[in-house]
């Protein structure tokens, strides 16, 4: 059976925020939009660390984006550099601020297709697309396991693993390095608990985000293969130094905890990303963050971390892609969401602009791609297009070796023991030059110079 004359304008695939805000701006145009979704329960398939940022949100629902399930606005942000026995933080609180908030992804997105079925958006879940169907060069619909739909533009936001923006060649085989593997732990915790462990207000609903950066010690490479067979002849285990960044975000009566991990460093260390959550978890400065908490879910995704460098095409003739589908993510500031919003809707305006002109041929849908660069998105991914990769070169100094002597400086600070303060800061600084070579630390800061110049001109 085929679906070829339903009136339909377009058709988007993912009903995840970029196809969401992509439907809804199609039909706000005046055009009939149909959302196909693979999962029964939107959001359901969908994983991340927790957070959303309310001005994307906003820019779709301005009427009643505050209504939206939000578990907690973010007021304490901390970024905790962790060392083997203990840590440095360094804390930011602003309780009046309620621009960034966690969530729960099946509310959350059962919360934004119900706003866009009132708004006219038809939406079908359970409905996977296998394929995409061309005529004359372009893509003039879809195929579903049961049925075909038809329509003259399609937008692909099915997400990271999109195997039709692969099939049409807007998507690239992906290497190890372009990718990082994200798992998490939901722990079940008291309300009140919470807030008196976060020092957050009983009475509002105010939440605390965490970023940690190495404390990831003694993790040792695996000599083994998959199938237990020894790779070298008594070769022993040595310790590695994954490149894996760590967050925890408060809910109402859960935390979430967890980290990215690249998945070069999973294949090349034959280590298991659980191996890795649980050491966080047992660090001594995380243990009592998560103190009594019951574990009730875990989870893991992949995501895009080729970043600028590696973006593909993202329109073809009949075609858009949008998201995490189309590899846009800003992973250093844990951006995925908004981008995936701010995307949905670029593609959605084009899609109106092309309908109207009744040519949806790619020398029209490259609006799509002017617009994007007119936005925050590829103007922020172009200004970090090499943060991950200069982290990753530099990723021992950075996990292991300044949060250890950060670690050091303040113990010798707060630490008595009837010593002179002016010898003990002097053999700080003579240690600190002679165990880690001068040109190990030119090196850093050449990097660290160069992010910051790529960043800021």
């Amino acid at each position: 059976m085929e679906k070829r004359q339903f009136n339909i304008d377009a058709i988007v695939v993912g009903a995840g925020p970029a196809g969401i805000s992509a439907a809804l701006t199609i039909k706000r145009g005046g055009k009939n939009v149909v959302v196909l979704e693979r999962a029964a329960n939107f959001g359901s398939k969908n994983m991340f660390g927790g957070a959303v940022y309310l001005n994307s949100i906003k820019s779709i629902l301005p009427n009643s984006y505050m209504d939206a399930p939000y578990e907690r606005f973010i007021a304490n942000h901390t970024y905790s550099f962790l060392s083997k026995s203990g840590s440095v933080d360094i804390k930011s609180s602003d309780f009046d601020d309620k621009t960034t908030a966690t969530v729960i992804r099946p509310k959350f997105d059962a919360w934004l297709a119900g706003e866009a079925k009132k708004e006219g958006v038809f939406i079908a879940p359970k409905t996977l697309v296998k394929k995409l169907i061309y005529k004359n060069g372009a893509v003039i619909g879809v195929k579903t396991e049961q049925e075909k739909y038809y329509a003259p533009v399609v937008i692909l936001a099915d997400g990271v693993n999109s195997l039709l923006a692969r099939d049409i060649g807007l998507r690239h085989e992906f290497f190890p390095n372009d990718m990082v593997l994200s798992v998490k732990e939901t722990l079940k915790l008291d309300k009140g608990i919470i807030e008196e462990r976060f020092n957050l207000t009983k009475d509002g609903n105010d939440g605390a985000m965490y970023e940690f950066f190495g404390g990831l010690t003694d993790i040792y490479e695996n000599p083994y293969t998959e199938n237990g067979s020894n790779i070298g002849k008594n070769k022993p285990q040595k310790p590695v130094t994954p490149f894996a960044i760590s967050f925890l975000y408060t809910f109402k009566d859960t935390i979430s905890i967890g980290l990215g991990v690249s998945l070069e460093d999973l294949s090349r260390y034959k280590i298991k990303p659980y191996e890795i959550l649980e050491k966080l978890k047992n660090h001594s400065s995380i243990k009592r963050l998560i103190k009594d908490a019951e574990p009730c879910e875990y989870s893991a995704h992949l995501i895009p971390e080729y970043g600028y460098k590696g973006l593909g095409k993202i329109y073809a003739n009949g075609v858009m892609v949008a998201g995490d589908a189309a590899g846009l993510i800003n992973s250093a500031h844990f951006e995925g969401t908004n981008f995936a919003i701010e995307s949905g809707r670029l593609a959605g305006e084009t899609a109106v602009i092309a309908l109207n002109l009744e040519n949806t041929r790619y020398n029209i849908l490259k609006i799509y791609e002017k617009k994007l660069k007119e936005s925050f998105i590829l103007k922020d991914m172009a200004s970090y297009k090499n943060v991950v990769s200069a982290l990753y070169s530099r990723k021992n100094s950075i996990l292991n070796y300044y949060p250890e002597k950060m670690s050091e400086f303040f113990n010798l600070i707060h630490h008595v023991d009837n010593k002179p303060k002016k010898q003990k800061f002097r053999y700080f600084i003579w240690e600190f030059f002679t165990k880690r070579s001068f040109v190990e630390i030119f090196r850093d800061f050449k990097t660290f110079l160069k992010l910051f110049l790529d960043i800021i001109f």
